[in-house]
Formats: structure tokens, C-alpha cells, sequence
């Protein structure tokens, strides 16, 4: 199946968010469990396992993204989170997509052509983020950790029913926030993602996290 330059780009949106902030996306199995947490010094572990300990407090959380893309596009948003299972994600215009979790389904809406692509939340990278607990220390997740004087990176290798890539997240050294993630996909196009504004624990009006099942699903076709 051909994918055209629309599809491809709203798809490449939805991976670089997702992907990112699930942090957990699944990893290609080169190792064993264990193995890879187990080849990484005192310090690299006590840091993820506090990157692993900051993700799992976090029950409610909403903020603003600005998403560059391969070809060096710019796109922005805010995004809402409730966990478990539900989240939102609203481009600004001139974008007109959003992307919204409501527990059970995933739906890319396309608000300019009033349709949607729906797919089931547990074949996407979010139901990683939307779990009720997240463990990037116990499965073969983490790649690499670098480490440098304000930031620690984490690399992930990952594969998803969008396909392959690895992913790159950048993290504060005092909080353990996420900061940034880079998306590389199995073409090796980069998007990069930022997020600032950033609140945790206020929680979200559900009506964000509706889907509207009476759209058009361009899914089905």
C-alpha cells in the first residue's frame, strides 16, 4: 500500500508524540531482560531508576509541544493527560489534526476533511504512557545513557504496528523531567519534540477526551 505525503506526515506527527512520551515504546529484542540495565554503571542505574520512579507518580498532566520535522516543518500544541488511558494531543492551526485516547481507542482526527483514522489504544506506543505502571528498568527498553552536565539521554530502540526506529530521551538532571525526545524512523528521518509549560496534577476536563464514533473512519477503508 502506497501512503501519501498527507497520511505520512499525520502519521509521522502521531509516532514523534507518542513514541516520546511513552518513553516505553517496544524494544527490539537483542537482548534478554535484564541484560542491558544490568550493563550500566551505579550512577546510570540510580538515574533511570529515578526517571522510572518520576514517570510512575504522574497521574494527571497537561502542557504545550513544538515539533520540528524532518524537512525542518514546525508544528505546536498543548497535550492532556489522565491516566489510565486517556490522552489528548491539539495541534495549533495551521494544523488540523488531533489526537485523542479515550481508554479504549486511539483516533488521528483530521478536522478540515471531518475524518479519522481509529486504532485500538493497545496496538500504539501510548499504552505504555497510559499504563498504570511504567518499568524502564526491569525489560530489555533502554539502549544507551549519556550522560552530560545539565541533561541525561536515554536510547531506545523500538518497534510498533508503525513500524521500527529508535528514540532519544532528554531528560533534566535535578528533576528527572522530560524535556525533549528525537524520533528516528526505519528511514532515518528525524522529528524532534519539545515540551514546556508543564503541569502535573491538574486534572483535565473528560470532555477532552471524547471520540466522536460517528466520524467517518478513513481506517476502515
Amino acid at each position: 500500500m502506497t501512503i501519501d505525503t498527507e497520511t505520512g506526515t499525520t502519521r509521522r506527527r502521531f509516532l514523534a508524540l507518542s513514541a516520546g512520551l511513552a518513553t516505553a515504546a517496544v524494544a527490539a529484542p537483542l537482548l534478554t531482560a535484564g541484560e542491558a540495565f544490568a550493563a550500566f554503571n551505579a550512577d546510570q542505574k540510580a538515574a533511570l531508576s529515578k526517571i522510572n520512579a518520576y514517570f510512575n507518580s504522574i497521574r494527571t498532566m497537561q502542557g504545550r509541544f513544538i515539533q520540528f520535522g524532518p524537512n525542518g516543518e514546525q508544528s505546536e500544541g498543548v497535550f492532556f493527560i489522565s491516566r489510565p488511558g486517556k490522552i489528548r494531543f491539539n495541534y495549533s492551526p495551521p494544523v488540523r489534526m488531533d489526537v485523542v485516547s479515550d481508554g479504549n481507542q486511539v483516533a488521528i482526527r483530521d478536522n478540515k476533511l471531518r475524518t479519522q483514522d481509529l486504532y485500538p489504544l493497545k496496538r500504539t506506543p501510548l499504552r505504555y504512557l497510559l499504563a498504570d505502571r511504567i518499568d524502564l528498568t526491569s525489560s530489555n527498553i533502554v539502549r544507551k545513557i549519556i550522560e552530560e552536565p545539565d541533561l541525561i539521554s536515554l536510547v531506545l530502540e523500538q518497534e510498533s504496528a508503525f513500524g521500527g526506529g529508535s528514540l532519544k530521551l532528554i531528560f533534566d538532571t535535578q528533576t528527572y523531567e522530560l524535556r525533549q525526545w528525537v524520533v528516528t524512523d526505519a528511514q532515518g528521518l528525524d522529528t524532534s519534540v519539545a515540551v514546556y509549560d508543564v503541569e502535573i496534577g491538574r486534572p483535565a476536563d473528560p470532555k477532552h477526551f471524547k471520540i466522536d464514533y460517528y466520524l467517518p473512519n478513513k481506517s476502515l477503508k
